[in-house]
């Protein structure tokens, strides 16, 4: 009688090796739903790249900002370690890959990522993944990396380079949510309102302090969300939307990414 193979079974497998489905269910069903016997299976009958590399786990890699005029290109490369992370062929990988965007546009760097990212597999030993791209235009851009691990390119209406970078560098460190109030959607601030609504529900309070409490926690929470009303992280005495005010910008566009 044969074993019945789950379909839970079959991406399980599939997860831990990359192997196509057909293949985990034909091993599963000759290892009679046995894991190690199936993955014992497709290591003798699957390339040992896709078996050993590609089902690992990416928990490492760098971003790399690019600019040229009024373009400016994110891309990241993941891999499994810092070590490789370092690696002079894989820091080349990912300039290379980053030119490639800059000069040839996104689609077109993603197009020929594969023939370029499997030479360095052979060489590192690791799964390596190309990651988020961006593309951000405009007249007036700026970028922050730090350490490799978190890059943001920000474009203004108006302000300069340098304003644009302070920004960069603040949305960096402080991970904003929204750009301004006008971002925060109605269904946001009611599931907000609700969480902090069971906070104070609790506490034995005269319900108009509980309501000063709760408006309270929202107006908090939303500000240290909101670049605009967030306080600037090179002068605490101003916000970044004060900052924008007195520099005449506004902000077009961010991207941020982080490993």
């Amino acid at each position: 009688m044969s074993t019945q193979i789950t379909t839970e079974q079959v991406k399980e497998l599939r997860d831990a090796t990359g192997i196509s489905v057909m293949q985990c269910k034909r091993a599963l069903e000759e290892a009679e739903g046995d894991m190690n016997k199936a993955l014992a299976i497709l290591k003798k009958t699957s390339s040992d790249i896709a078996l050993k590399k590609g089902g690992r786990e990416i928990k490492a890699g760098s971003v790399s900002i690019k600019t040229s005029g009024k373009k400016a290109v994110l891309v990241s490369l993941g891999c499994e370690t810092d070590f490789v992370a370092k690696n002079e062929d894989f820091v080349g990988l990912l300039n290379k890959l980053t030119d490639m965007a800059l000069a040839d546009g996104i689609e077109k760097m993603k197009a020929g990522a594969k023939d370029l990212i499997d030479p360095i597999i052979q060489k590192t030993g690791e799964n390596i993944q190309l990651g988020e791209a961006y593309e951000v235009n405009g007249d007036v851009l700026g970028s922050y990396l730090h350490n490799g691990k978190i890059g943001v390119v920000v474009s203004l209406a108006g302000g300069n380079t340098e304003v644009a970078k302070d920004i960069a560098m603040h949305i960096a460190a402080m991970k904003p949510e929204y750009i301004s109030a006008e971002e925060i959607t109605a269904d946001i601030r009611n599931t907000m309102m609700e969480i902090f609504q069971k906070e104070v529900a609790g506490i034995n309070k005269p319900e108009e302090i509980k309501k000063k409490m709760l408006d309270g926690k929202m107006a908090t929470y939303f500000k240290e969300k909101t670049l605009a009303d967030q306080a600037f992280i090179k002068d605490g005495e101003i916000t970044i939307g004060q900052l924008l005010g007195k520099n005449k910008a506004t902000i077009k566009e961010v991207k941020r990414y982080s490993i």
